[in-house]
């Protein structure tokens, strides 16, 4: 028997990157894993290759290309679930969302950010992590021991340019898993932020001056390369084990030592 077989985890953002990784780590250790994704026609070739890959692992896989911020997408996946995982409980749930604006706030040239784009990005990128844990708790769907585990990165504490918006989501998000740890535990759910390092990923590449940030991230980090994907999955597959049940309320850096100079 597997690791985590009749276990079942929610990704949400999961098509690519991060949560893709991580969707793949725990399938292969028995997760059965519900992805919650907005992919484009053009892009899902390449994400079925991937779902496929999940699948070979043995496990179930439920997927939704829906916005998994908008309220009335949610209630929809929430209803879904409740009717066909039958006993099945969440074991976890995984906030890979990236959705926001990259605008500077002041420039000559290009477009620069304005007040609503601050509230998207902190709506889709922050605060969505409190409606999902809420309606999902609200539907009993947790487990007795179940693990909530978002993505932050160092731009919650450090000003990064164009990063603005998301960095104050990502400061909003971390405030939330630390309310959540704190107010859901006697639920049995633990709230951690996993904070990774610079990744190559097609969000990075996203931010206008990505380039400069992974030169920067070479030099600066200990082990001389990038985080991968996989490095951020296997520590997710670690908070996931009945091992860290004690692990609550915390940002855990995930970067090779990237952050300690």
């Amino acid at each position: 028997m597997k690791e985590f077989e009749e276990k079942y985890v929610v990704v949400l953002g999961g098509s690519s990157g991060l949560g893709m990784a991580t969707a793949k780590k725990l399938a292969q250790h028995g997760m059965n894993i519900i992805i919650v994704h907005r992919t484009r026609r053009s892009d899902m070739p390449e994400v079925e290759k991937n779902f496929e890959e999940i699948e070979k692992a043995g496990v179930e896989l439920h997927h939704f290309n829906v916005d998994a911020t908008k309220p009335e997408k949610r209630d929809e996946v929430v209803l879904s679930l409740k009717k066909n995982l039958g006993k099945g409980k969440l074991h976890g749930l995984l906030h890979s969302i990236a959705k926001g604006n990259l605008k500077p706030m002041v420039s000559k040239d290009a477009q620069v950010l304005k007040h609503d784009d601050f509230m998207l990005t902190i709506d889709a990128m922050g605060a969505s992590l409190f409606d999902w844990v809420k309606e999902l708790h609200l539907a009993a769907l947790f487990a007795a021991d179940a693990r909530v585990i978002a993505f932050t990165s160092e731009g919650s504490h450090r000003a990064i340019e164009n990063y603005a918006a998301v960095s104050a989501a990502k400061a909003t998000l971390e405030a939330i898993t630390r309310s959540i740890a704190l107010e859901y535990a006697p639920f049995g759910i633990k709230a951690n932020c996993i904070q990774a390092g610079v990744t190559d990923t097609s969000s990075l590449r996203l931010i206008p001056g990505s380039e400069l940030l992974i030169a920067q991230s070479l030099k600066r980090n200990p082990n001389k390369r990038l985080t991968m994907p996989e490095d951020v999955a296997n520590a997710v597959y670690l908070l996931c084990k009945k091992e860290a049940a004690w692990i609550n309320g915390t940002v855990i850096p995930v970067d090779g030592g990237e952050h300690i100079r």
